[in-house]
C-alpha cells in the first residue's frame, strides 16, 4: 500500500503558486501570502477587528490558566500538610478550594469558547464577504483562465477550513502558551534539579516538530490545490452532463475523476501521516519524562530532598508541560491545513481588480452611438494574434453585423467593446473619444446584451427581467415583456410574472429564455446594443417572434450583430467579414454580394443547403 501511494506521489510534484505582487485598488502594492507569518499577519489583522472582545477572550484564557496551575499545587499541598500528618480538618477546607478552582476553570472555559466562537464567525463572515465582493471585482480574463468549481472550493472550502480552525486552534495556542509559561514558573519554583530534567525532552521534541512540520506545511497546501482542482472538475462535468451522456463518455469521465480523486488521496494522504506523527512521538516523550520524574524523584525524596507532595505536584506538572507542547503541536498541523486555505483565499484578494486606477476615468454619462475601431489588435495569449489591424465606424442608430467562421474574431470585437480587455494596440473611440478614457462601468451601463445563451438567475420572471435595472417599476417591465413577445407565454403561467424560475432558468424553453433576455434589454433602454447569435438554436416560430423582438429593441441604436445565419443580417447597415483575425471584407449586403467575395460564397453555400 505504501508503494502505491509513494509512486504516484513522487511523479506528481507540488506546485506551489508563485506570483508576483498584485497592485491594489489604489495603486499600492498588497502583501501576498507568501508564509506561515505573513498569512497569519493577515488573519491576525481580521481578528483585531475584535479587540474588546478578544481581550474578555484573553482574560478568561488567563483565568482557566491559572486555575489548572492551582489544582495540582493544591493537591500537593494536601498531600503533604493533611494526608501524611493526618490533618483530616484542614483536608476538607482544602477540598472546597479545589473544588471553587475547578468551577471557576469551566466557567472560563465555557466564557472563553463562546466569545471566540463569535469572534471567529465575524472574522470569516468578513473574509468570505471580501472574497465575494472581489471576486465580482475581478476581470473577465481572470474567469476565464480558471474552472469554476475551483473558484467555488476557495469561497466554500478554503474559507470553512479557516473557520473551523479559528474557531479552537487560536484559544488553544494562548491558553498553551499561557499554561507552559506559568508550569514552568512553578516548577522552578518548586524543584530547580527537577525541572531540569523534565527539560531533557525539550530539545528531542523541538527537532522532531521540526523534521515533520517542514514537510506538513508544502502538503497541506499541496492538497488544498488537489482539492480545489477534483472540485472544478466535478462541476464542469455535472455541469455538461447531457454531453457526457449524449456522448457517452461516463467511463473517460469517471477515470479522470479516479485519476484526480487519487491526486488528492495521495497528497492527504502523506500530510495526514506525517502530521500524524506528531501525537505519537509527543506520547513517548510524555511516558518517557513521566517515568523519568518519577525515578529521579522517588532517589531525591528517599535523600529528603523533596517531599512526596512535591513529586506528586511535578509528576502533573510534567504532564501540564508536555500537553501545551502536545496541543501547539497538533494545533500547528491544524493551523497549516488553514493557513494553506487561507493563501489561497489571500491569492484572490491580491487579484488585480479590474477597476484599478477607474477613479480617474471619465463617466460616460450619455453617448450618440458613434464607435469607430483604429488599427486595433489584440491577443489573449503572447504570440497568438486574435485580432490584427482591424479597423471600422458605425454611426449612431445604425446596425454593424459581424461574419465569419469560428475562431475569427467576432466575439473578441465585443469583448473590446464592452471592455473585458482592452487593445494590445490600437484604439476604440465612442463618440470621438477613446474607450479607455472612460470607466469601465459607465460604459457597460450605455449597453444592452442579448447573447447566444442568454442566462437566469434563480427567482421570479419579474425580478429578471428588471435586473438590468433595478429602479424599473412593474408597469415598465410588463411593457418590456410586451414589446419582447414574452408577454403572452408569461400570462399563461400559474403565477404570471411571480413564477419562480430555478437556477439558469430550468423551467421554461430556450426560446422563452431568449424572449426574457431581450425584455430584460428593453427594461435597461441601452444606447449600444450587443446581439451575440440571439436567434440560434430556436425554432421557427419562436425565431420570428424574437426577430420581431429584436427590431423593436434595435430602434434608434447603434447595434452589434454576431450572427451565423446570413439571413438575419440582410438589412445591417454594414456587415464585417473577419477572417484569422482580419477585415477581409466591408460593405452592405448587396455590395459584398457584388463583389463575389467571401462573403458572397458564403451567403450562397447557406442559401444552396436551405434550398436543398
Amino acid at each position: 500500500m505504501f508503494k502505491q501511494l509513494k509512486e504516484p506521489f513522487q511523479y506528481e510534484r507540488l506546485h506551489l503558486d508563485e506570483r508576483k505582487p498584485a497592485v491594489s485598488q489604489r495603486g499600492k502594492k498588497k502583501e501576498r501570502a507568501k508564509n506561515f507569518r505573513g498569512t497569519v499577519g493577515r488573519i491576525w489583522a481580521y481578528l483585531a477587528r475584535e479587540k474588546l472582545m478578544l481581550m474578555l477572550v484573553l482574560m478568561m484564557v488567563v483565568v482557566s490558566s491559572i486555575a489548572s496551575l492551582l489544582g495540582p499545587f493544591l493537591i500537593g499541598r494536601a498531600i503533604d500538610h493533611y494526608i501524611i500528618p493526618k490533618q483530616y480538618g484542614g483536608f476538607v477546607l482544602l477540598l472546597g478550594g479545589l473544588a471553587s478552582v475547578y468551577v471557576m476553570n469551566s466557567l472560563a472555559l465555557w466564557f472563553q469558547n463562546y466569545w471566540m466562537i463569535g469572534i471567529s464567525q465575524k472574522t470569516v463572515f468578513m473574509m468570505r464577504t471580501e472574497l465575494f465582493t472581489q471576486l465580482h471585482k475581478l476581470p473577465i480574463s481572470y474567469f476565464d483562465r480558471r474552472q469554476y468549481g475551483e473558484i467555488m472550493s476557495r469561497v466554500i472550502n478554503d474559507i470553512e477550513n479557516v473557520s473551523s480552525t479559528l474557531n479552537s486552534s487560536v484559544i488553544q495556542v494562548f491558553s498553551s502558551v499561557l499554561t507552559l509559561m506559568g508550569t514552568l514558573g512553578f516548577m522552578l519554583w518548586l524543584s530547580p534539579l527537577l525541572t531540569l530534567v523534565s527539560l531533557i525532552i525539550v530539545p528531542i521534541m523541538f527537532f522532531g516538530m521540526r523534521w515533520i512540520t517542514k514537510r506538513t506545511g508544502r502538503l497541506f497546501k499541496e492538497q488544498q490545490r488537489r482539492l480545489g482542482d477534483l472540485n472544478g472538475y466535478i462541476e464542469e462535468s455535472i455541469s455538461g452532463q447531457r454531453i457526457v451522456k449524449a456522448f457517452s463518455q461516463e467511463d473517460r469521465v469517471l477515470q479522470e475523476l479516479l485519476k484526480k480523486n487519487q491526486a488528492l488521496k495521495v497528497a492527504g494522504f502523506w500530510a495526514q501521516t506525517y502530521s500524524g506523527f506528531i501525537p505519537k512521538l509527543m506520547n513517548v516523550l510524555n511516558n518517557g519524562s513521566f517515568a523519568l520524574i518519577a525515578a529521579t524523584g522517588g532517589f531525591f525524596a528517599y535523600k529528603g530532598m523533596v517531599t512526596i507532595g512535591t513529586i506528586v505536584v511535578f509528576a502533573e506538572y510534567t504532564r501540564q508541560f508536555t500537553r501545551p507542547l502536545n496541543d501547539l503541536a497538533n494545533q500547528f498541523n491544524t493551523l497549516l491545513s488553514a493557513i494553506a486555505g487561507a493563501e489561497r483565499v489571500f491569492e484572490v484578494l491580491d487579484e488585480e481588480e479590474e477597476e484599478a486606477g477607474e477613479q480617474e476615468k471619465k463617466q460616460l454619462a450619455s453617448l450618440r452611438g458613434d464607435v469607430a475601431f483604429e488599427n486595433v489588435s489584440f491577443s489573449y495569449e503572447k504570440g497568438q494574434p486574435t485580432l490584427k489591424n482591424v479597423s471600422f465606424s458605425v454611426g449612431s442608430g445604425e446596425t454593424i453585423a459581424f461574419v465569419g467562421p469560428t475562431g475569427a474574431g467576432k466575439t473578441t470585437i465585443i469583448n473590446l467593446l464592452s471592455r473585458f480587455y482592452d487593445p494590445n494596440e490600437g484604439r476604440i473611440l465612442i463618440d470621438g473619444h477613446d474607450l479607455r478614457e472612460y470607466s469601465r462601468s459607465s460604459i457597460r451601463q450605455q449597453m444592452g446584451f442579448v447573447l447566444q445563451d442568454p442566462f437566469l438567475f434563480e427567482g421570479t420572471i419579474m425580478d429578471n427581467i428588471r435586473y438590468s435595472r433595478l429602479e424599473a417599476t412593474d408597469e415598465e417591465v410588463m411593457e418590456a415583456a410586451k414589446q419582447a413577445n414574452a408577454h403572452s407565454f408569461i400570462s399563461s403561467l400559474r403565477d404570471g410574472y411571480h413564477t419562480k424560475i430555478g437556477q439558469e432558468g430550468s423551467g421554461i424553453s430556450q426560446g422563452q429564455k431568449q424572449l426574457l433576455s431581450i425584455a430584460r434589454a428593453i427594461v435597461a433602454d441601452p444606447m449600444l446594443l450587443i446581439l451575440d447569435e440571439a436567434t440560434s438554436s430556436i425554432d421557427t416560430i419562436t425565431e420570428v417572434k424574437i426577430q420581431e423582438a429584436l427590431l423593436r429593441l434595435m430602434k434608434g441604436k447603434t447595434s452589434f450583430v454576431i450572427a451565423h445565419r446570413l439571413n438575419t443580417i440582410r438589412h445591417a447597415d454594414h456587415i464585417c467579414v473577419l477572417q484569422a483575425g482580419e477585415l477581409i471584407e466591408d460593405g452592405s449586403h448587396e455590395q459584398l454580394l457584388i463583389q463575389k467575395g467571401f462573403y458572397a460564397e458564403l451567403y450562397v453555400s447557406q442559401f444552396d443547403q436551405v434550398e436543398g
